[in-house]
């Protein structure tokens, strides 16, 4: 599953609370939708990393981390903070 290999890779982030939802589901007849879901995520999460970062910066660490695992899915929401 998608979602658990994002939590797998966000690991290296030494994350003090992660999140990783699939909000697939509530996108259903939206652009990008597909069926079974892990087309549209959440990750709602706190890391040490993110300390003096812009939320700019965070984001581009998050998909850094992510890897070949942005292009797969169609949407991605970050709610991301340093505790």
């Amino acid at each position: 599953m998608i979602a658990d290999r994002m939590t797998e890779r966000l690991a290296v982030l030494a994350p003090t609370r992660l999140e990783v939802t699939d909000e697939s589901e509530g996108h259903r007849g939206h652009a990008g939708f597909r069926e079974g879901g892990e087309s549209h995520f959440r990750i709602r999460m706190a890391s040490p990393a993110f300390a003096g970062l812009s939320r700019i910066a965070r984001h581009r660490l998050v998909h850094a981390t992510l890897g070949d695992i942005v292009p797969q899915i169609h949407a991605l929401a970050l709610e991301l903070s340093e505790s």
